[in-house]
């Protein structure tokens, strides 16, 4: 081209400058296909918590029992930990066309059928395999936003994705509530096929940002696998499981917890000496990535820690309905998705250390104002608290995903971008396990406590007990319902009073979080000129 600039002077020479514009411009075609991608992360994600709130419908259209209904949401959770660092090397080796296009084909035909499923065990095996196709989309839509968009434009990219990674567990209980409440149960999965097939047949056509490498298959590393899959599937059943049994006391949790020990050895010298290893652990020597991944995990704590304990107060404690529950969590929801393009433009203004850390506090303020709740907190007592939390959320998660992302090297990516959502998950996981046992045990400790005080020397309860017996004469024996009344009065107390603990644990942990900021290294501003490339 020089060449031939050079030799005839009626071909004006390009403009200084002219192709590192060129490079900043966005291509509509990828924009399109990018965006089609985004959306089957935003289903994929969605699928985690869009049965939370309906698991009761589902239980009783499948005739399940209180614990096989929990490996609904378990079966998806395990399978997708396990994929998501796979995708990586699924990517390099298949491309990103066809490995996302094989994902979510395969996460639409899984929901048909689980859809259509008629018993316990089918719905498991289905949802399970729901959760390891679909579980590709995510990392990959997180690979290409940090690698075919110019840095320039990642104050407009960065925004999207996070908001899709918060928002879709967030009003998973919300889109699941209407959908039953509406229909039935059945549509939480139906909902997927059209849009499923959509995206499929648009990845085929417009997605061309790699090419494939099938040599990588010659080098798949089975054994890996095999442990990676012992490893992150043991651990996570141990984390879903442990809280409910006593942890260690129940043989099925104990003997996983050894296998998840044995395969994290078998799994990690893999990655060390195979010649293709499963996952690359190179991107950790990167101290923001590191670090990066270490605000991700506690994120997901937060993210999936509080969509589980608002539905599950408003169940418990208020009696709401499925559909109550997803108008209440809808605050949350929304205040993301207005906050995204805010958080976008700070990006291009503010350190984002800053904002890390004020989203943290944010996300703090919001844990803290639930600390003093009763029984009483409906909407309006929960709506300043999902406020923050919103808000809060997506000032810290936005700038965390380009601080661990934005500048690694592209080779680094695909595999990078695995591990980085593998952490988030991982995170949700840990932060169940530890909210449920806190739950528990505050629970034990605040009956007691309470059952303590309630004796007949006590004015108060004596004066209760009194008029509860006064309210249910000529119903039969009032004593005994008066006691039993007495007795529920004083259970749902002290459940509230273990939610308050709940909420101030993660206060003191979020408040503490947001002082590790000072040991990220400074970030470019976005969009600055050193950073055009």
């Amino acid at each position: 081209m020089s060449e031939t600039t050079a030799s005839n002077p009626a071909i004006p020479a390009p403009p200084p400058g002219a192709s590192a514009a060129a490079s900043e411009r966005l291509v509509p075609r990828r924009v399109f296909a990018f965006l089609i991608m985004v959306f089957g992360m935003f289903m994929s994600i969605l699928d985690i918590q869009i049965v939370s709130a309906s698991l009761s419908e589902i239980q009783a259209g499948l005739s399940a029992s209180s614990s096989e209904i929990s490996w609904v949401q378990t079966a998806y959770l395990i399978a997708e930990v396990i994929a998501i660092p796979l995708s990586g090397f699924m990517s390099r080796a298949l491309g990103t066309r066809y490995l996302f296009a094989i994902s979510a084909a395969g996460f639409t035909a899984a929901s048909l059928m689980c859809g259509l499923t008629s018993s316990i065990g089918q719905m498991i095996l289905w949802r399970a395999i729901q959760g390891f196709l679909g579980a590709g989309m995510i990392p990959t839509v997180f690979a290409s936003a940090y690698t075919i968009f110019p840095r320039s434009k990642q104050h407009i990219v960065a925004p999207i994705i996070g908001l899709v990674a918060t928002l879709a567990p967030t009003v998973g209980p919300t889109v699941g509530g209407y959908l039953t409440d509406a229909m039935s149960w059945h549509w939480l999965f139906f909902i997927n096929v059209l849009p499923g097939i959509g995206i499929t047949v648009g990845v085929l056509a417009l997605v061309d940002f790699d090419r494939p490498d099938l040599k990588l298959l010659d080098h798949f590393d089975w054994v890996g696998l095999a442990s990676m899959a012992g490893f992150l599937g043991a651990l996570e059943y141990v984390l879903e499981e442990g809280p409910s049994y006593e942890w260690f006391e129940d043989t099925s949790v104990a003997a996983l917890a050894v296998v998840c020990v044995l395969s994290a050895v078998v799994f990690f010298w893999r990655v060390l000496t195979a010649r293709e290893p499963i996952v690359d652990i190179r991107a950790f020597v990167n101290r923001n990535f590191a670090l990066g991944s270490v605000f991700s995990f506690c994120v997901g704590i937060g993210l999936y820690g509080l969509t589980y304990v608002y539905p599950r107060y408003l169940a418990e404690v208020r009696g709401y309905s499925a559909m109550m529950i997803g108008e209440t969590m809808f605050v949350s929801g929304a205040t993301m998705f207005l906050c995204a393009p805010l958080v976008g433009r700070m990006m291009l203004k503010v350190d984002m250390r800053a904002m890390i850390a004020a989203g943290l506090v944010l996300f703090a303020i919001g844990t803290w104002q639930m600390t003093w709740m009763t029984r009483d907190y409906d909407f309006w007592e929960l709506f300043w608290p999902q406020i923050f939390r919103g808000s809060g959320m997506m000032l810290a998660m936005v700038p965390v995903n380009n601080i661990a992302l934005g500048t690694l090297a592209a080779e680094l990516m695909k595999n990078a971008s695995g591990l980085f959502n593998l952490t988030r998950n991982l995170g949700g996981a840990v932060g169940l396990a530890i909210i449920n046992t806190i739950l528990n045990d505050r629970t034990d400790l605040h009956i007691s406590r309470l059952h303590d005080k309630v004796y007949w020397g006590n004015a108060t309860a004596v004066d209760t007990l009194n008029t509860l017996t006064q309210r249910f004469q000529g119903m039969g024996d009032a004593s005994l319902m008066a006691l039993k009344q007495l007795n529920q009065i004083v259970h749902r107390q002290a459940v509230v009073m273990g939610y308050a603990d709940a909420f101030m644990m993660m206060t003191v942990f979020f408040l503490a979080l947001s002082t590790l900021v000072v040991f990220v290294d400074r970030p470019k501003v976005m969009g600055a000129a050193s950073d055009v490339h």
